[in-house]
């Protein structure tokens, strides 16, 4: 009796208080996207806003429970977890139905289940399991290649079995929990310049060079990754004399292109590939006889950028399905498709635009009620929270999103064990990257990926993975007065 009050007066009741308001929020709203003046009651549990009620006190029971058991289970039994999980992972595309070319739900009796959802929460187990060990130091090689190998196989099973883009984009979040132990700001960074390579590759492919044979592109694609090399002997290795060898090889390696030009059509793609591979040969000798190993993250910065460069039209035609290809075009400006891969969107933006200051009030926007905006009870909630509550409400939800994620930061900081900290820190993540690419892509600023909001979005599945997920966390943060006093 005695240890369950301690575990009900340790539970963070303002991390709770913040679950249920923005629960409860996205319940009004799911009821204020899916209104018809047939449905009248909030409380029809034939429609989407009475099964939303039901999966809510599902929740809260599965919370309980999981405040119930013992906190040390999710750390002895993390790997039997995630090894469970990515079985079911793989499992899975045998049992589910294709739904919009993705097969990742399966049907328990008349439940739909996504078990992606449920990955992100018993990865997060797993990388703070491996984290947490003793000696781990995150700036090791040998170290940081398990947690990355970790995301990666659950991220790799959803996106090529599965066919689920959008759920397998969200591991990458747990690059945030990495860099917050230790990791180098450069692999950020490297991220970072992946993506802008992928938007260069794909916006500018089909411009042709205007010499000779090639694209835009790959071209320019190219020269950047040349540059950041010669940038980064310049600031981190501070050999001037290096860099200065590498840029004249590259300007070289150009010049023989454009020579050859003049007598044969020239693939400057190919040229754009040979510069890049001169480079790296030569950071490698400048390795092997310098003995200076920093030297061999700039040449893997090198080989995988160009791997990327010059594989990307690949894996964009082969990986991504048509509709997210045609997406992704409609954002980067390639296509104009309005009432196509766009119509979404500008559906969406014309109904947050509607709502002005204060919305037209609950249950009284028109581009809901006339239902103009395909999945606005799931991936695209929050234009009914523009529409209906205007700038005020829109802004108040996502001040309840900063406070639920700085909160947990602050759990995060409490805690007195590290696997405990760096869980708290993958929630965190988690959140973040859903808040960001869910709201992003419903304003037109990232592209349409299809994952839900956080608590709010219509879901089941959604709803009991990111409960699962916070309240392991509350659990753990419950046992700390333990610690404390142990």
């Amino acid at each position: 009796m005695n240890k369950n009050r301690s575990i009900i007066s340790g539970l963070d009741w303002w991390t709770i208080g913040l679950f249920l308001v923005i629960s409860i929020f996205g319940w009004l709203n799911i009821y204020g996207s899916s209104f018809t003046f047939e449905q009248t009651s909030i409380w029809d549990f034939s429609h989407r806003a009475g099964k939303q009620f039901m999966w809510i006190m599902t929740a809260l029971a599965m919370g309980t429970i999981i405040v119930a058991v013992e906190e040390k289970i999710y750390d002895i039994l993390g790997y039997i977890f995630y090894g469970a999980m990515i079985l079911l992972l793989l499992i899975t595309p045998l049992l589910a139905r294709d739904i919009n070319g993705s097969l990742s739900w399966i049907n328990i009796g008349s439940v739909s289940l996504q078990p992606a959802e449920f990955a992100k929460c018993f990865t997060a187990i797993a990388v703070a399991k491996y984290m947490s060990r003793y000696g781990y130091r995150v700036r090791d090689l040998r170290d940081l290649l398990v947690p990355f190998a970790i995301i990666a196989v659950p991220m790799l099973i959803i996106m090529v079995a599965q066919r689920d883009t959008g759920s397998a984009l969200v591991f990458l979040s747990f690059l945030l929990v990495f860099y917050r132990e230790g990791m180098s700001g450069y692999v950020l960074l490297w991220g970072v310049f992946s993506i802008l390579l992928f938007i260069i590759v794909i916006r500018f492919g089909g411009v042709a060079v205007p010499v000779g044979t090639g694209n835009v592109g790959i071209l320019v694609g190219s020269l950047l990754i040349e540059a950041i090399t010669v940038g980064l002997l310049v600031y981190r290795e501070k050999d001037i004399r290096i860099a200065i060898i590498v840029a004249i090889s590259s300007i070289a390696t150009f010049a023989i292109g454009l020579i050859l030009n003049i007598w044969v059509a020239v693939n400057f793609n190919y040229i754009a590939l040979a510069s890049l591979i001169v480079s790296a040969l030569m950071l490698c000798v400048l390795a092997f006889k310098q003995r200076r190993r920093h030297i061999y993250w700039i040449i893997a910065f090198v080989a995988l950028e160009t791997i990327l460069c010059q594989g990307v039209d690949t894996a964009f035609h082969k990986v991504l399905q048509p509709h997210q290809r045609t997406r992704i075009e409609v954002l980067l400006g390639i296509k104009d498709d309005p009432t196509g891969a766009g119509y979404n969107v500008n559906q969406s933006k014309i109904a947050i635009g509607s709502g002005q200051f204060l919305g037209k009030g609950w249950t009284k926007g028109t581009q809901t009620a006339l239902k103009f905006v395909p999945e606005q009870d799931t991936d695209f909630i929050f234009c009914t929270v523009g529409e209906e509550w205007g700038f005020v409400g829109s802004a108040g939800l996502l001040l309840l999103y900063l406070a639920l994620i700085l909160r947990i930061i602050f759990l995060a900081e409490r805690q007195r064990d590290r696997f405990s900290m760096i869980y708290a820190y993958c929630v965190a993540s988690i959140l973040l990257m859903h808040v960001t690419v869910n709201i992003g892509m419903v304003l037109g600023l990232l592209p349409v990926i299809g994952i839900p909001l956080p608590f709010f979005s219509y879901g089941g599945s959604s709803l009991w993975g990111f409960t699962l997920l916070l309240f392991i966390l509350l659990r753990l943060d419950a046992a700390r007065i333990n610690k404390l006093h142990a």
